[in-house]
């Protein structure tokens, strides 16, 4: 008796592990298509003719967000997906379209995008409306895009259940959003919305769902700012004395990513030598990030500012040009305090000072107290300058930086922002690298606690 083996080979189909994403961008002057989301990030060339393709590993399904330039707009991705889009940049919204797998679940974010834009293109308009009729608008939004969602027939179905509970997010945003916007376009001052605006659910939100922040930018917006809000109403107003004991929340927090993005946030403007508590602050965000990218600039941010903490030697500034003819140096004014404010004719923000700049001047006049303009124009504007010192009679002893941005002075107070405002004291040494601006009661409170 003969007995046949067979061996039957059973195989099956491979698991696709990336998705290939191509397509053409007309009119455009950038290099690259971005594609990002947490911790993946991609680029890709565009070539000459505006073409561009490559495969994308993807850790995760969901929605990233894609990037021409300047322009943006979400895309969710899975591997398995095989899209092509064009695009025209200079109507990026308007002309974004897609085909190949996966281009079910894009055209309808297009389209999604276009119905938001529709709905809040007068923003005035809409943020105007009385609470009754806001509602009524943000409620047919959120239907006109739910129909959209429903009539996809061959969506995946991961993509239907997370993007149906992103339109409720979307409108709760919306939502959120009214009593300070009403206020703002409808200019009614101290504006508050009625008790039974919000609804129940939005006003139950705790924002510990990890993925729901991971997937709407809606949720992730709300959570970020509801955050934020109640850190700001603990430190008070003049959060350059914040503490640990004031961020103390930010270690509650449950979503890590959500964390991390607080921390960075906060980092960038807390961890300054205008602190007192800056060491325990730096060190209190270090021990509540896992994020290595915010960890590194909060060591950069720290290893900048720790040598110019109060009590310290100021950095100097060495025969800048002044307005008034000469040069000068801030040795010249050694005996007494300095405020330097550092500024350009281009910031906003800097000429909005002006106003309280002249008042406190006024104030101090007379005072053991120089008040110091120096310009970090770039040397192209130095006319700019000069004749916008004389437009608006600016007091004060007006200088021009050496080397705009780049003048050691500026590189040496570690600063990135302006206005940025210095106090130094009659003895060359620095009272507060970060000294508040004039529109802040809390400086003449700082000038009158010194007896100047």
């Amino acid at each position: 008796m003969f007995f046949t083996i067979v061996f039957v080979s059973c195989n099956k189909d491979p698991k696709i592990d990336y998705a290939l994403l191509s397509g053409k961008a007309e009119n455009t002057t950038s290099n690259t298509v971005v594609i990002e989301k947490g911790d993946f990030n991609k680029e890709i060339p565009i070539e000459t003719d505006g073409t561009f393709a490559d495969t994308l590993k993807l850790t995760e399904a969901g929605f990233y967000t894609l990037s021409i330039g300047r322009e943006q707009t979400s895309v969710y991705l899975k591997n398995g997906f095989d899209i092509h889009f064009t695009i025209d940049t200079n109507q990026f919204d308007e002309t974004i379209s897609y085909t190949g797998t996966g281009a079910s679940e894009n055209n309808y974010l297009a389209a999604k995008q276009l119905n938001i834009e529709k709905y809040t293109a007068n923003p005035q308009e809409f943020y105007s409306l009385d609470e009754a009729a806001f509602k009524i608008r943000v409620d047919s939004l959120k239907a006109g895009n739910a129909s959209l969602l429903t009539g996809l027939s061959d969506a995946d179905t991961d993509f239907i259940t997370y993007e149906t509970q992103n339109l409720e997010y979307d409108a709760y945003a919306l939502l959120n959003r009214y009593e300070n916007n009403h206020g703002y376009y409808a200019k009614v001052e101290d504006f508050k919305i009625s008790e039974e605006f919000l609804p129940e659910a939005l006003k139950n939100l705790t924002y510990d769902d990890a993925e729901a922040y991971n997937r709407s930018s809606s949720y992730k917006s709300m959570a970020f700012s509801t955050v934020l809000d109640k850190l700001f109403g603990t430190i008070g107003d003049d959060y350059l004395s914040a503490t640990p004991e004031n961020l103390k929340d930010i270690s509650n927090l449950k979503i890590p990513a959500l964390k991390n993005e607080i921390v960075g946030y906060l980092g960038s403007f807390l961890v300054s030598p205008g602190n007192p508590n800056m060491k325990r602050v730096y060190e209190f965000f270090l021990a509540n990030t896992t994020d290595e990218k915010i960890k590194t600039k909060l060591n950069e941010v720290y290893e900048k500012g720790k040598d110019l903490v109060r009590g310290n030697p100021s950095p100097q500034f060495t025969n800048y040009e002044n307005h008034k003819g000469g040069t000068m140096s801030l040795s010249d004014l050694k005996g007494k305090y300095v405020y330097i404010d550092v500024w350009a004719t281009w910031c906003g923000p800097c000429k909005r000072e002006i106003p309280s700049l002249k008042e406190v001047e006024k104030q101090f006049h007379g005072k053991n107290i120089a008040f110091v303009s120096t310009s970090i124009d770039v040397a192209n504007d130095h006319d700019k300058w000069f004749a916008m010192v004389n437009e608006m009679s600016l007091g004060g002893t007006q200088l021009f930086a050496d080397n705009d941005w780049k003048s050691q002075f500026v590189v040496d107070y570690a600063i990135e922002g302006i206005p940025r405002f210095i106090l130094v004291d009659p003895d060359g040494n620095i009272v507060s690298a970060d000294a508040p601006r004039p529109s802040n009661p809390k400086l003449v409170e700082l000038f009158i606690s010194l007896k100047i």
